[in-house]
């Protein structure tokens, strides 16, 4: 069995932390360096719900996508919910490592998992200077209501579903995405060229405005749901890496839907009263 330091030291360079935002908090929030290793979790929110499957599945490793402090603290005292799960994890000899924005840039990334989720050829990056987002390829033509319903198929179904905005019935081919929030992609996304972009957290106005500009057709699925394919890729990352070094780790993807809306209702048809 690894010890800690050399399983984060694989992750560390399958995700540099340099790659991060400068906001962003990634890296090992708690664990001990020397500590073996032999199962690992991945997810996508350091939650509570996580803590426990962890706890169930007697893994020593909690690999999250989101950070647990992203804006720092002053206490982890087990009466706030996050000091809770601090607690939780020391109690029971589980680490915590983080790899969020830097596992966003990376080659492959959260956006090469979301693309090859939905079966998409990948042609390049969406915004080069970052390596952030994916620009893909449809093997055929769809409409913008036959992708949005591959995206319904193939993502984890999740209480916000799938919306689009556009013409139901445009030819889509080439398609830009980005797994989670996305809204701060429309410059990128336009100077692609593509037919459609495939997001998350899509918020009011960039949409309205995108919608009115182009006959761009766009997307939107819950944030976690376009993000936990990474933990598949990532866990696979790291079975071949346990492959090569011997290590045999027992790696599992946690399938809790730790997405924070919990259910979806629809307004009878017709104008406000």
């Amino acid at each position: 069995m690894p010890r800690l330091s050399e399983v984060i030291a694989e992750l560390d360079a399958l995700w540099p932390p340099d790659r991060a935002e400068q906001w962003d908090a990634v890296g090992t929030v708690c664990g001990d360096p020397d500590a073996r290793v032999g199962r690992v979790l991945f997810a996508v929110d350091p939650v509570q719900e996580i803590v426990d499957e962890a706890v169930s599945l007697g893994a020593d490793l909690i690999v999250a996508h989101h950070p647990l402090y992203l804006r720092g603290t002053t206490t982890v005292a087990a009466g706030h919910f996050k000091g809770r799960v601090v607690h939780d994890l020391i109690k029971n000899d589980i680490a915590l490592h983080v790899a969020h924005t830097n596992a966003d840039t990376a080659d492959p990334g959260v956006s090469d998992a979301l693309a090859g989720a939905l079966d998409l050829r990948v042609t390049g990056p969406l915004v080069p200077e970052n390596g952030l987002g994916r620009i893909c390829e449809l093997d055929r033509p769809e409409t913008l209501a036959e992708f949005a319903a591959r995206a319904a198929a193939r993502l984890p179904a999740t209480a916000q579903g799938i919306r689009v905005a556009g013409d139901p019935g445009m030819p889509v081919r080439r398609v830009a995405v980005s797994g989670g929030s996305g809204d701060s992609l429309f410059d990128a996304v336009r100077a692609a060229g593509v037919d459609a972009f495939l997001t998350s957290d899509l918020r009011h106005h960039p949409v309205s405005e995108a919608t009115q500009r182009t006959p761009l057709g766009l997307v939107d699925a819950a944030h976690w749901a376009t993000e936990w394919p990474w933990c598949e890729q990532a866990a696979a990352q790291l079975d071949a890496i346990s492959d090569r070094h011997g290590w045999d780790l027992r790696v599992h993807v946690s399938k809790t839907v730790t997405d924070p809306w919990s259910s979806h209702h629809t307004s009878s048809p017709g104008a406000p009263n």
